[in-house]
């Protein structure tokens, strides 16, 4: 079983430490540009287009260990290595799990900016 965070704490304080006043439209950023993530991974596992999944899962993956959002990215990682591979099998099950996994993490970040 994985035992990743949903957020780390650490990093997102260290986020809003840094970008102050623009913290909070750098997580709505994240969320809405995740949305199309999400939505293009998809497709593209539908499309059964490897080299799609591989590639958005790899920039997926990228904005959220930057935003603090490990399990998510660990995620991204495993769609990532699985478009690599060349097999779709595990992604429509990852594709749940990642959904999922982003809707509680935005729920997790919607919470910070209301503090």
């Amino acid at each position: 079983m994985n035992t990743k965070p949903h957020l780390d704490e650490e990093a997102l304080a260290e986020l809003q430490d840094v970008m102050e006043d623009e913290f909070e439209i750098l997580i709505h950023t994240f969320i809405n540009d995740s949305r199309e993530r999400v939505a293009g991974l998809r497709h593209a596992i539908e499309s059964r287009d490897t080299t799609a999944v591989a590639h958005t899962a790899h920039s997926f993956k990228g904005s959220c260990i930057n935003i603090g959002a490990p399990q998510l990215g660990e995620l991204c990682r495993q769609v990532e290595a699985a478009g690599k591979a060349e097999d779709l099998t595990e992604t429509p099950a990852l594709l749940q799990a990642i959904e999922s996994e982003f809707h509680t993490v935005c729920g997790l970040l919607e919470g910070l900016l209301v503090r």
